[in-house]
C-alpha cells in the first residue's frame, strides 16, 4: 500500500482594499451643501398592467441619479425586505405604485417611521405619449445626470395635510445651494400644483435649457450654437442683426 505525505504549504494571499471612493458608487452627503442626499425606491406592490408598468419606469427615470433604475421585484418580497435594504443603502423615500379594482394609487413614504401619504391617481399621460406627440422632443444624454428642481405651487394653505405633502415633496429631492450651483446642470423641473376648487394635485415634468432672453432671434441661435455666421453677402453686421 503506497503511502502519501501530505505537504502543507502556506500561501500568502494578499488582501484587496477598496478605495472608499470605489466602494460607495454614490454619495451620501451633498459636498457642496453639506446635506444628506436623499435617495429613493420606486417599485409597486401587486400585479400591475402595462401602462402602470410604463408609468412606474417614468417615476424611477423622473428620480434619477439618486435612484435603483434597475430594481428587482418579486412576488414574495414584501415591504419589510424593501425597508432592510433601505438602511444601509441610505434610502430615504419610497414611492409604491399599486392598482385596486376602482382605480391606480400612489404612495410617498419616508423611511423608516413615516410619514406615508397615499394618493388616488385619477389620469395620467406615458412619456413616451408625450414625446410622440411634439414635434422635436427634447431629451439630451446628460438629461438625467443631475436631479430636478423641485416647484410647488398653490400650497400655501394653512391646511395641515397640506403642509404635510409640501414638506414631504421638499425632502424628496436634493437641496440646492443658489450661490454654487451651475445653471447649465438646471434641465429638468418637478412641478406639483395644487388646485384648491378641485382638489387635484398636477405632478408634472419637465426638460428645461437655458437661453438667452430679451434678444432676437437670430442672436439667440449665435449664442447658443457658438458658431461664427455666415456674413458673406451682408454689407454691414447690423444687417445681420436686423434681417
Amino acid at each position: 500500500m503506497a503511502r502519501f505525505r501530505n505537504r502543507k504549504k502556506k500561501v500568502f494571499v494578499k488582501p484587496i482594499v477598496k478605495k472608499k471612493q470605489e466602494q460607495q458608487q454614490q454619495p451620501n452627503v451633498d459636498p457642496i451643501t453639506g446635506n444628506k442626499i436623499p435617495k429613493s425606491f420606486v417599485f409597486s406592490r401587486g400585479k400591475l398592467p402595462g401602462p402602470l408598468r410604463q408609468l412606474q419606469m417614468d417615476l424611477r427615470k423622473l428620480m434619477l441619479p439618486y435612484t435603483a433604475l434597475k430594481l428587482k421585484e418579486k412576488k414574495r418580497n414584501n415591504l419589510k425586505d424593501f425597508l432592510n435594504v433601505a438602511g444601509p443603502m441610505g434610502v430615504t423615500h419610497f414611492l409604491i405604485l399599486s392598482k385596486t379594482e376602482t382605480s391606480p394609487f400612489l404612495r410617498v413614504a419616508k423611511t423608516p417611521q413615516g410619514p406615508t401619504l397615499t394618493f388616488k391617481i385619477h389620469e395620467y399621460s406615458l412619456a413616451v405619449d408625450i414625446a410622440q406627440s411634439q414635434l422635436r422632443p427634447r431629451c439630451p444624454q446628460d438629461l438625467f445626470k443631475n436631479s430636478p428642481l423641485i416647484v410647488l405651487s398653490g400650497f400655501a394653505t394653512g391646511d395641515e395635510h397640506l403642509k404635510l405633502t409640501t414638506t414631504l415633496f421638499k425632502n424628496i429631492f436634493p437641496d440646492i445651494d443658489i450661490n454654487t450651483v451651475k445653471l447649465s446642470s438646471c434641465q429638468r423641473i418637478v412641478l406639483l400644483n395644487y388646485n384648491k376648487d378641485t382638489k387635484l394635485i398636477d405632478f408634472r415634468h419637465y426638460s428645461i435649457r437655458l437661453q438667452p432672453v430679451g434678444v432676437s432671434r437670430r442672436i439667440r441661435k449665435f449664442v447658443q450654437n457658438h458658431q461664427v455666421p455666415d456674413l458673406r453677402n451682408l454689407q454691414d453686421v447690423s444687417d445681420f442683426v436686423t434681417k
